[in-house]
This record gives structure tokens, sequence and C-alpha cells, in this order.
């Protein structure tokens, strides 16, 4: 009777977010760079999770739209991955309680735990020390509008990040990945509109929050977006591990590849995008194509 009582009180504490717990990340593969999700070997084939009693996908719907989709582990009781578009900055922080994904839990009256599958608030209640806090991989920061800043408060987008990480070398790194994609990145068909697909993840470590959620041992996040002044899809990665620092020490720029390597380490084969985006995003020292650069100056002044 405890745990019955127990759980009704976190639903009711627990807003939930419309979200939906799919087949196929075909559902929302907008999302996606080329609509393919990443290639995971034995966790994420063809869209389609390899062992659905663990992975589930989930396409985030809020408010009546999907705004992101994530690859979530019910078994390690965190995200491995977010994926999103950035098209823009809000300007509007959001001040919403955290919610969690019910379609993750079974509430059909039997005396089950709402966070049987998922994390939730009281594993970070529960903390002597202030170590870990959650971490959101698409971060509201990076979203559009208010609407899809507030959906980025799920317990499915977030795992548990060294407070001093997450407020300093990663946080800087948010911060000037978004510039980034503010100042060079492209809608290929509209080249007035900022457009980049962003992929956010984490690699399970050994120990767990609350005897419960796995912490991430290293965090990682790459984006792909179009160069239009070499008129090449292009990529920029990052990673660092998730413990306590100091001092905020700068995030290195990685190729996708070196990326796809370190996680091929941690799992049997990782592919995060096509090929087609390989490219690494250099600034610094660009060589346009001269042919491509023509045609696609004279599409858009007489096209």
């Amino acid at each position: 009777m405890h745990l019955f009582v127990s759980a009704v009180l976190l639903v009711l504490c627990s807003p939930f977010i419309v979200a939906e717990v799919v087949e196929s990340f075909s559902t929302c593969s907008s999302m996606f760079f080329k609509e393919e999700p990443p290639e995971i070997k034995g966790v994420l084939e063809h869209s389609t999770s390899q062992d659905n009693n663990r992975y589930k996908l989930i396409c985030q719907k809020y408010e009546g739209e999907y705004r992101y989709a994530t690859l979530y582990d019910i078994s390690a009781k965190i995200p491995l991955f977010s994926a999103y578009k950035f098209t823009a900055v809000n300007k509007n922080p959001p001040h919403i309680p955290w919610m969690i994904e019910p379609q993750l839990n079974t509430l059909d009256g039997s005396m089950s735990d709402p966070g049987e599958n998922q994390a939730a608030d009281r594993d970070y209640w529960k903390q002597k020390k202030q170590e870990w806090e959650r971490g959101h991989l698409f971060p509201n920061g990076h979203a559009p509008d208010e609407i899809t800043a507030e959906s980025t408060y799920t317990l499915t987008n977030t795992v548990p990040q060294n407070t001093k990480f997450n407020k300093g070398s990663w946080r800087s790194m948010e911060q000037s990945v978004r510039l980034f994609m503010e100042t060079n990145c492209r809608d290929e068909n509209n080249p007035d509109d900022i457009l980049a697909y962003v992929l956010t993840g984490a690699v399970p470590g050994d120990k767990r929050l609350n005897n419960r959620v796995n912490i991430p041992s290293h965090m990682w996040t790459v984006f792909c977006c179009f160069n239009p002044k070499t008129l090449f899809w292009e990529s920029k990665a990052h990673w660092a591990e998730n413990k306590d620092e100091k001092n905020p020490i700068p995030i290195p720029d990685k190729t996708l590849g070196i990326l796809e390597e370190f996680l091929g380490n941690k799992f049997k084969q990782s592919s995060l995008f096509s090929r087609d985006c390989n490219q690494f995003f250099d600034v610094k020292d660009y060589h346009p194509n001269p042919w491509f650069l023509s045609q696609f100056q004279r599409h858009f002044v007489h096209g």
C-alpha cells in the first residue's frame, strides 16, 4: 500500500510531457539530417530499436508539435542521445516543473513505481552534496521559441551531470556552438534562415545516482549544417568527461570521424550522420568550389 500511495503522489507531483514512444524514428524523422537517425550496432539500426525491452524511441511532442527525438535507455534510466534542429534562439528561458514521460510507465492501477523505467525528481533530492544536477541534452538555450524551450524540461532529456562541469566548460561550449551555428549555418534552400542538425548524447558510466540512475562517464555533441561559403554540409563535434572541475577547461573542436571513433570504443559501432556531412566545419580556412558557388549564387539571384 505504501508503494501504491508513493506512486500516486509521484504521478500527481510530476507533470507529463505529451510525447510518443514509437516503434520507429520515421515518425519524427525530420529531426535528423537527411531524415536518417544514427546507427548504433545492437542498439539502434534502420530507425528501429534493437532491444525494445531496453531502448525506447521517443518523439518528444509538446503543444501539438514534435520538438525533438530521444533514444532512451530504461535500464540506465538516461537518454543515450537527443536529436533536434537548431533554427533560432529563444531569449526567454522558461520556469516550469520537470516533466516525465508517461508512456515509459505502466499506470494500470497495479502497485508499480512510476519511476521504475525512468529517472524521477527524487533521484536528485537525496544527495548529501549537490554534486549532480539535471543536465539537458537538448539545451533550452538552443530552442527557437519559448514553447520548444519548455519541452526540453523532461527528465527523458536529462542525465546526471556534474554540477561544476555543467555550469562551467560544458555551458561555455554550448554557448560557443550556439553562436557558431547562428553565424555560419544556413538553410541550403533559403540562405536567410538558420538550420543545423544537432545530436547530443551521453556515454553510460559505472556509477549510479541514488542507486538507480546511471551517471554518464562522458558527454558528447555534434552538429551538421550547410556552409554557404563552401556549399558543403559540414560538421563539428565536442565531448568531455563528466567530472568535477576546479576551473572551466575549454572543450576542443573535433571532427565527426574522431567522435565516431571514440564512441566506437564505447559501443560496437556508431555512425551519427550521413557520410555527406563528414567534412570538418572550419571557418578559418575554406576553399569554395567555384562551380557550385556560381550555381548557388545564380539560383538565389535569378531564381
